[in-house]
């Protein structure tokens, strides 16, 4: 059930990467929700007021004026600005983005606030972009409707437990990292190759695209989409063999469950 229409205002504090890409994200997705963005630097307000999106340089201010408070700010910065929106969080929700924080730990510093629900919430930065794999797992009160609601808009919304939340980040957003990673190297191996460094940029994004927007719209696992381009004897399967020689499946599940 879409809800953003019932959401009368956002508050996102702290827009640094994360938080900025949830703000920007929701200013083209979601226009139709008022939108407020704080930040701990006033320079940094400014990209943002002049999308025509409104700014505020109070924490407190924000949260008093909004309905849903996401916030952006790094993990050792979660309960001093608790603190100091506490008293305007009643009957609100609060969506953390700081990953790493117990629920426990959340739930504590927001008992007696009053407020309705708390989630923590790991997108990923393709929320700017309305391709973010977001993985939500509810800390206090329940409403999912109205998370999935907001991040629906900026990509996929997956509820999970707090158990799964760990991997979920770890796949889509610390994910995000590591598909950017194979990137970089298929372009220097597209350059040894004789590429142009931009000709090789474009060849492997548009690889990349392609493959998933394959398998994705077939709803096929990978493996079935790489039987279908490896020729018994071809050179595709030599160069998977040699990836897997130098251990990359390996590496890949090694950096996810480090």
């Amino acid at each position: 059930m879409k809800r953003t229409s019932t959401i009368g205002h956002v508050a996102v504090i702290g827009a640094g990467n994360m938080g900025g890409a949830v703000a920007l994200g929701l200013h083209r997705f979601a226009p139709e929700i008022a939108l407020t963005v704080t930040t701990a630097h006033p320079q940094t307000l400014e990209p943002y007021a002049k999308l025509g999106i409104r700014t505020s340089d109070s924490n407190r201010q924000a949260a008093e004026e909004a309905d849903v408070i996401i916030l952006g700010v790094k993990p050792w910065l979660v309960e001093p600005v608790l603190r100091e929106i506490a008293p305007a969080l009643a009957g609100k929700a609060v969506l953390s983005l700081a990953a790493g924080i117990p629920s426990a730990q959340l739930a504590e510093w927001l008992d007696g606030t009053g407020i309705a629900s708390a989630y923590t919430v790991i997108p990923n930065i393709a929320a700017e972009i309305g391709e973010s794999m977001t993985f939500a797992s509810a800390v206090l009160g329940k409403d999912d409707d109205l998370v999935t609601a907001l991040f629906d808009r900026l990509g996929k919304t997956l509820i999970v437990d707090e158990r799964r939340l760990q991997a979920g980040m770890m796949v889509a957003s610390c994910g995000t990292a590591f598909a950017l990673r194979y990137a970089r190297a298929a372009m220097e191996g597209g350059v040894q190759l004789g590429l142009y460094p931009r000709e090789a940029q474009e060849a492997v994004y548009q690889t990349l695209k392609g493959a998933v927007d394959l398998s994705a719209a077939r709803g096929t696992h990978p493996e079935t989409e790489i039987d279908r381009v490896t020729t018994p004897g071809g050179i595709t399967i030599r160069g998977l063999n040699a990836m897997e020689e130098a251990g990359f499946t390996a590496a890949v599940i090694a950096g996810l469950t480090i």
